[in-house]
């Protein structure tokens, strides 16, 4: 049995902009008043990106500057399968990145 991949999307975005909250200059104050010191550009990844890491401190500091719970900031979800594409010859009728490969050259041993 296959477990299915977990995955989980990052709301802080939308949570900030029902708050009013539409530039992420506006969190930056607001974590440090809770003792999370970040520069713009970390303030600016953490709003903009989805966070591979995060401490319990800032997540903690997030959900009370939201007023929201730690479910409505991140919602876990079952990762979409990937897509592989078939190698078979012919597979596709559109070109592929093989009709563009250059040929193997071949050395022939020197004959003279």
């Amino acid at each position: 049995m296959v477990s299915a991949k977990l995955d989980y999307t990052w709301n802080l975005r939308e949570l900030m902009a029902r708050q009013g909250m539409f530039q992420t200059t506006h969190l930056r104050p607001k974590l440090a008043e809770r003792g999370i010191v970040l520069s713009d550009s970390q303030v600016y990844r953490l709003v903009a990106d989805k966070p591979e890491r995060l401490s319990l401190k800032t997540l903690v500091a997030l959900v009370d500057i939201l007023g929201c719970g730690m479910e409505d900031l991140i919602e876990p979800t079952v990762a979409a399968p990937s897509l592989r594409r078939s190698t078979a010859v012919g597979a596709d009728d559109d070109a592929g990145v093989g009709d563009f490969r250059p040929k193997r050259a071949r050395i022939a041993p020197d004959r003279s």
